[in-house]
């Protein structure tokens, strides 16, 4: 494949290449890395990045799925590239979402009487089961469950749950370090931005995040939570959603909270 080296090319090709460039830094790969993933040559990802090679909509579509790229980060390069999306962002309110609302809702009401939650890519809870509708409301101030409620903002505010978790140097540890990870990457966002900030504001006195890439040891949190007389202790995971070609489900994330022990699983079930 020989590089196009017109002006207007060049022009097309210097934003996606720079998006390219990020996104490789990202996954911390080299040129060659990306070159021997995507089947392209070094020398042609150097062309593209640089802006010397205007690249096909299929070959931005190849690199994308090299570097693992999200979808609606898909579309924005895609975007760049002078191209139509190709990736759907379907509202989970949508008519046409119909049924995989129905099959979140069946995951979150067999969950009982553990809570569980779906959330958005900025932690807003799109949906929740009575379990956790049940703690959330004792636990935290009315004023954070108004309107579409954000998970970590009712985590980190001092209204929220932060006066009732005991373990609150690790949680709030674990759950910045992981906003930073995934909201600091949306370079482009202004709702991300603006999160981000807010919870580093409430979490100033907190240990400082450690925004690494997730490991095994992200699977599980510990939440163990105190408000008089009632305690639990509880682990929270993510369950994301399994190659969705939408933006909107694969954006979607399903938290689920277990008991750590007999007792805490005995309560929630009184």
């Amino acid at each position: 494949m020989q590089p196009s080296t017109t002006g207007r090319e060049r022009q097309a090709g210097g934003p996606v290449g720079e998006l390219l460039r990020e996104w490789r830094a990202v996954r911390g790969l080299s040129q060659l890395d990306l070159a021997l993933q995507s089947g392209f040559s070094a020398r042609h990802v150097s062309f593209i990045e640089t802006g010397r090679a205007a690249p096909s909509r299929q070959a931005l579509l190849v690199l994308a799925e090299a570097l693992d790229v999200p979808l609606r980060d898909r579309n924005r390069l895609l975007e760049a590239g002078g191209y139509a999306h190709v990736y759907r962002q379907t509202p989970l309110a949508a008519d046409e979402m119909r049924h995989m609302r129905s099959v979140l809702q069946f995951i979150l009401d067999r969950h009982e009487p553990s809570g569980a939650v779906v959330l958005d890519r900025y932690s807003n809870m799109l949906m929740g089961n009575a379990a956790a509708t049940r703690m959330l409301a004792g636990l935290v101030d009315a004023s954070l469950l108004a309107g579409t409620p954000n998970l970590l903002r009712m985590t980190f505010h001092p209204l929220g749950l932060r006066a009732s978790i005991v373990n609150w140097d690790e949680v709030s540890r674990h759950l910045l370090g992981r906003a930073e990870r995934e909201l600091g990457e949306a370079r482009d966002d202004i709702d991300a931005g603006e999160l981000l900030t807010e919870l580093r504001s409430y979490a100033a006195r907190s240990p400082e995040p450690r925004p690494v890439p997730a490991g095994p040891g992200d699977l599980l949190l510990p939440v163990h939570i105190k408000r008089g007389p009632f305690e639990v202790r509880l682990f929270s995971t993510i369950m994301t959603l399994g190659t969705p070609r939408d933006v909107t489900l694969q954006e979607l994330r399903i938290e689920t909270f277990f008991p750590a022990d007999e007792a805490s699983e005995a309560l929630l079930r009184q």
